[in-house]
């Protein structure tokens, strides 16, 4: 299943100006150059922000995500015509020999059944060469994100270009460890729409996530501190012996 923030065009287009600050991905950067990585395969690439930002450097990127309209964005944008983008999603890709695979944001936590999930896992090992390195990051459960999803905490108006105000916030649907469920909404000022989006993400344990690393073929090298989110989510970084 697909959120409707990532499927909707309407939603889609919104994506980039309501999340305009990425310096999250400024670690993935690094790792792309710290393992001198050619070859990236970017799981989950939504809007292709970060498979843009490989290919200006030089890399030769496949972003593949499940979300139509989301790589609608994604192509429509300079230099997208340096990237690969397959519609589906890891669990069944081409033939493909990569350096590094990635999966940045919310992308591990939104596979949320562990068939699914191992299928991903399974799917990134085959895209990697010997050698090469899965990256990727899910929240610690201990930090309980979930309590800061509520309209007092997540409120506020953004200017869009070409689009007017957007009102935006987020509440608690349901919590229900290791899933938690959550409500997105929109209100456009200048027609007085109102859309929503529903999303769901899983909570994995540390020992979990290794153990399941393990069981489909990776060495777990490390687990790094995201360096923006200190003490707050694990950054896993797996290698294909």
């Amino acid at each position: 299943m697909v959120d409707d923030c990532f499927a909707d065009p309407r939603l889609a287009a919104l994506y980039d100006p309501l999340d305009s600050d990425r310096s999250d991905l400024d670690v993935y950067v690094r790792i792309a150059e710290e393992f001198g990585a050619r070859s990236v395969l970017d799981i989950g690439c939504g809007t292709g922000v970060f498979a843009l930002l490989l290919a200006d450097r030089g890399i030769e990127v496949v972003g593949v995500d499940p979300a139509g309209a989301s790589l609608d964005v994604a192509r429509g944008k300079p230099g997208a015509g340096r990237v690969r983008w397959i519609h589906g999603d890891a669990t069944a890709l081409p033939p493909l020999t990569v350096d590094l695979v990635t999966m940045t944001a919310n992308v591990a936590q939104a596979i949320l059944d562990p068939g699914d999930w191992r299928g991903t896992l399974r799917g990134a090992r085959e895209a990697l060469r010997p050698g090469g390195r899965l990256v990727f990051e899910t929240r610690d459960p201990a930090r309980r994100a979930w309590e800061e999803w509520t309209r007092e905490r997540s409120w506020r108006v953004t200017e869009v270009p070409g689009g007017g105000a957007v009102e935006t916030w987020f509440e608690l649907v349901d919590v229900r460890l290791p899933v938690v469920s959550f409500r997105a909404n929109f209100v456009f000022a200048g027609d007085g729409s109102v859309l929503t989006s529903e999303s769901t993400l899983r909570f994995r344990e540390r020992g979990e996530v290794e153990a399941d690393l393990l069981a489909e073929g990776f060495v777990v090298d490390e687990v790094r501190d995201a360096p923006d989110r200190p003490g707050r989510e694990f950054v896993f970084v797996a290698r294909r012996p």
